[in-house]
């Protein structure tokens, strides 16, 4: 079997760690201290189950959550590690769909990271904030346009900052 520490998906070498959905939430929180579970759109309706803390992150609120970060990073006084998971949608099959608005929000999250000192970035962690940070002037536009947001129909977007951190889970070690 192999290890957590072994197990190239579980990106256990990095501070900042991304994957998708449940199943991902599963590969890369061993050894996370918390779990930022983006869902931009909202229609996810379960959190992954982890020892870490949960918290909800999206393009509102990306610096909210670095800060909070940061803070959690200071009162250990050691590095703080992240996993961040895309939570995607349900397919027509039941399988999970990619949904490129909660790449975008979890890309913000980790540029807002990576902009705060948290840069050790897993390559798939540094794709999806590359993903935001290329797309940053047509997130308006790609999120609505998204099959979600389509799906969902008459979608409010308001991308204006805000500094809530709503903790989904508290920390459970």
């Amino acid at each position: 079997m192999i290890s957590p520490d072994d197990n190239p998906a579980a990106q256990s070498y990095y501070q900042v760690r991304f994957d998708w959905g449940h199943a991902g939430a599963a590969a890369i929180e061993a050894g996370a201290d918390a779990v930022v579970w983006v869902d931009q759109l909202g229609e996810s309706q379960a959190t992954p189950v982890t020892d870490a803390a949960v918290v909800a992150g999206s393009i509102q609120n990306a610096a909210a959550v670095a800060e909070w970060v940061i803070v959690k990073q200071a009162e250990r006084g050691d590095r703080f590690r992240i996993a961040v998971v895309a939570a995607g949608e349900p397919g027509a099959d039941g399988a999970l769909r990619f949904a490129v608005e909660d790449l975008l929000a979890a890309g913000a999250v980790i540029d807002a990271l990576t902009a705060a000192g948290i840069d050790h970035c897993s390559p798939e962690a540094a794709a999806a904030s590359a993903a935001f940070v290329g797309l940053r002037r047509a997130t308006r536009h790609l999120v609505g346009a998204s099959v979600s947001a389509r799906t969902l129909g008459d979608v409010e977007l308001d991308f204006a900052p805000v500094d809530a951190v709503p903790l989904l889970q508290d920390f459970r070690r």
